[in-house]
C-alpha cells in the first residue's frame, strides 16, 4: 500500500515520492542490470536511465502491474538500445576508398585545428553548465571533470547516495534541455 501511495505521489510531482521509490527499487534494478551486464558502469548509467525514463513516464504506469516489474522492462529496453547502439558504431560501412585513405595518413595525432575545435566545444560545455545552479554546477563538475564516484560524491558533498543520483540526473536533464535550447 506504500508504494501505492508514493506512486500516486510521484505521478502528481512529489520530489519525496521519487526519492522514495529511487530508495526502494535502485538496489533491485542496479542488481539485475549488474547480472546482465556484468560491468558496474554499464548497470549504474542503465539503472539511472532506467529511473529517468521511468518518472517522465510515470503517468502511464499501470498499477495493475507491479512497479518493479515496470521497471525492470524499462532497464531491458535501456539495455538493448545500448548494445543496439554500439553494434552500430562497431559496424559503419567503410569503403575501400575510405579504407586506403586511412591507411595513408601518417600523423593521427590531433592538428593545431583540432585542439581549438576542441577546446571550442568544452568551452561551449562549460558555459551551458555555468547555466545550472550552484548545486547543479557542483555534481557535474566532481563527476565528469573530476571523475568521482557516486559514492565519493556523496561523502565530498555529506549527502545521501540517492540525493547525489537524483541531482544527477536532473542536472544532466537540464543541461540537454539547455544544450538543445541553442
Amino acid at each position: 500500500m506504500e508504494i501505492i501511495h508514493h506512486i500516486e505521489k510521484a505521478k502528481k510531482g512529489d520530489q519525496v515520492a521519487f526519492t522514495f521509490l529511487l530508495d526502494h527499487y535502485w538496489n533491485e534494478v542496479y542488481g539485475f542490470m549488474l547480472k546482465r551486464t556484468e560491468n558496474e558502469t554499464d548497470a549504474e548509467d542503465i539503472t539511472i536511465e532506467t529511473f529517468s525514463k521511468a518518472f517522465d513516464k510515470i503517468a502511464t504506469y499501470n498499477p495493475e502491474f507491479q512497479f518493479n516489474t515496470w521497471l525492470i522492462a524499462i532497464a531491458k529496453n535501456v539495455h538493448i538500445d545500448l548494445l543496439r547502439k554500439r553494434k552500430s558504431a562497431l559496424f559503419i560501412e567503410i569503403t575501400d576508398k575510405e579504407d586506403q585513405q586511412a591507411y595513408n595518413i601518417a600523423d593521427t595525432s590531433p592538428t593545431a585545428e583540432d585542439e581549438l575545435i576542441t577546446e571550442q566545444n568544452l568551452s561551449r560545455l562549460l558555459q551551458f553548465i555555468k547555466e545550472l545552479k550552484p548545486h547543479y554546477q557542483e555534481v557535474i563538475q566532481l563527476r565528469y571533470f573530476q571523475e568521482l564516484s557516486y559514492q565519493e560524491i556523496s561523502e565530498h558533498l555529506n549527502e545521501p547516495l540517492s540525493n547525489v543520483k537524483i541531482k544527477l540526473l536532473r542536472a544532466k536533464k537540464l543541461l540537454a534541455e539547455i544544450i538543445r535550447g541553442r
